[in-house]
């Protein structure tokens, strides 16, 4: 399995811990009763609806190894500097066709783009970490190159 560093903020972490506790008690409990309720109904050998029970109890297993290996990675994304774009920057950017983006760097768990929240390992974020107020960016998209001037880093 991967060993890289998850980056998120104080409420990411507290969404993927309430999120893996919700799926530990409730969604297994779920799972439960729907794999008791196919066995009820009639032999496992040809059963649909507990063929459907153990593909639902290995998905969300799964989702919960996920988000147990998540949270053990997990790196704090504390104060952001202000000098510079880095992880937890509010980054106000200007197109070179005079439009204005407002971009939060967050690790890819929370990006969530048209919330705003931009993953650090996406081509903008990439791009932007390291740069100062008033730096030209120039950024490879799959849409295309893209350019950006930063007007203020919060």
């Amino acid at each position: 399995m991967e060993t890289q560093d998850v980056f998120l903020t104080n409420d990411g972490l507290q969404r993927a811990l309430s999120q893996l506790d919700n799926l530990r008690t409730e969604g297994r409990a779920k799972v439960a009763q729907y794999l008791h309720d196919a066995k009820e109904s009639g032999d496992v050998i040809d059963n649909a609806a507990y063929d459907d029970a153990k593909k639902e109890q290995a998905l969300l297993e799964s989702r919960i190894l996920e988000l147990e290996h998540l949270v053990t990675r997990a790196k704090l994304i504390n104060n952001a500097r202000t000098d510079e774009v880095s992880l937890g920057s509010i980054v106000h950017l200007r197109s070179s066709e005079g439009r204005d983006y407002c971009y939060t760097i967050v690790g890819a768990f929370e990006a969530s783009p048209s919330a705003g929240r931009i993953s650090n390992e996406s081509p903008v974020g990439r791009a932007l970490l390291g740069h100062k107020a008033g730096d030209h960016v120039i950024v490879s998209t799959p849409g295309g190159v893209k350019e950006y001037t930063i007007s203020r880093i919060e």
